[in-house]
């Protein structure tokens, strides 16, 4: 893999995009001002986790009709005995945070390494998570700063063409199990610790916005599906004045509570601090970025976070996820989130 590229399939589409180009190394959100291309955004930017950016010198469209899709499995050896320890050590420091008042929520991530068994083609795990997922935003991404990375995520940070924006306040989780699986997850209760997180998120959506334009409408929350969780969803639609401020938007949205917590600030200090294992591009944000695509008249900007992925390295599957904690949280429902999360990933490699 010698240049960098990406290959995407927004949700419900019937074809996918692939980009091929040079790389840019960016060092702040507030550069990507008036930048086109593909863009892959870390957790935390620093000098050896940049944000990048492919330049689009080569843009195709392929329709996924007719694509075959190998339904063999690759197998997956164990993850790590010590990885449910670790977690309690991390959920421990955590919590106590959040019973001493020093955040409101907080959310606490994992990564599971596990070890192929048969290689698949990086290519074949892809059109697989198109076929599983047909709800989510797919992609796979390669730069050299950042290395192959494929997500299947349910959450907009901000799309639109210029005249119309939007992004999603998307928090809480549950499990489908039985016959809520053959529907949209409509029949699920929400605890009062979902309802509370989807409505931190919101409100401090809300709030960015603000700074930025007068013009916006919420709706929601609902209830929405992905793979086999549901989430609660409440959609803001706006306009912007200009499209020259995305980078600055994009500077005070990410990372959303959804990521990371409130007070913001003090709580991504705190995670990137005391997480067992640093999240590198795991609950960034990547996809197209004011990028010309062929059927549009204009450039468009589909941004998703990047949640439900993992980090390819050879033969080695390196899955993330995470969830958010409030004062009521309690740590087994939390670790079985994670594992519930991160079966998103693991139905891609094990068919």
């Amino acid at each position: 893999m010698a240049s960098a590229f990406a290959l995407y399939r927004l949700p419900h589409a019937d074809r996918y995009v692939r980009v091929q180009g040079s790389t840019q190394e960016i060092t702040s959100c507030a550069l990507l001002n008036g930048c086109s291309g593909f863009v892959i955004a870390p957790f935390q930017v620093k000098q050896e986790q940049p944000i990048v950016l492919i330049a689009p010198e080569k843009v195709t469209e392929v329709e996924l009709s007719g694509v075959s899709v190998d339904a063999g499995s690759s197998g997956i050896s164990g993850q790590s005995d010590n990885a449910r320890s670790n977690y309690h050590i991390d959920f421990s420091s955590f919590h106590a945070q959040l019973q001493q008042g020093t955040f409101r929520k907080i959310v606490l991530a994992r990564c599971a390494d596990e070890v192929a068994v048969q290689s698949v083609d990086p290519a074949e795990l892809f059109l697989r998570a198109c076929q599983l997922y047909p709800r989510m935003f797919i992609a796979q991404v390669y730069t050299p700063q950042s290395g192959l990375w494929l997500t299947a995520t349910p959450e907009i940070l901000l799309d639109g063409d210029g005249a119309s924006w939007r992004t999603i306040a998307l928090a809480g989780t549950m499990a489908l199990e039985g016959d809520q699986l053959l529907g949209e997850g409509e029949t699920a209760r929400w605890s009062t610790k979902n309802i509370e997180e989807q409505r931190v998120v919101a409100t401090y959506i809300a709030e960015c916005l603000e700074r930025f334009t007068a013009d916006f409408q919420e709706e929601g929350p609902r209830t929405v599906r992905a793979a086999n969780l549901v989430h609660l969803r409440s959609d803001f639609t706006f306009s912007l004045p200009s499209d020259d401020c995305l980078g600055d938007l994009l500077m005070a949205l990410h990372p959303t509570p959804a990521v990371c917590g409130l007070p913001k600030r003090e709580a991504f200090e705190f995670i990137v601090h005391n997480e067992h294992t640093p999240r590198r591009y795991y609950s960034g944000f990547m996809g197209p970025l004011n990028m010309p695509i062929t059927h549009h008249l204009s450039p468009v900007t589909h941004l998703y976070v990047s949640l439900r992925c993992m980090n390819i390295d050879r033969d080695v599957y390196h899955l993330y996820a995470g969830g958010g904690l409030l004062r009521d949280s309690v740590e087994e429902l939390e670790w079985q989130e994670t594992e519930a999360k991160m079966q998103t990933m693991r139905r891609v490699f094990l068919r």
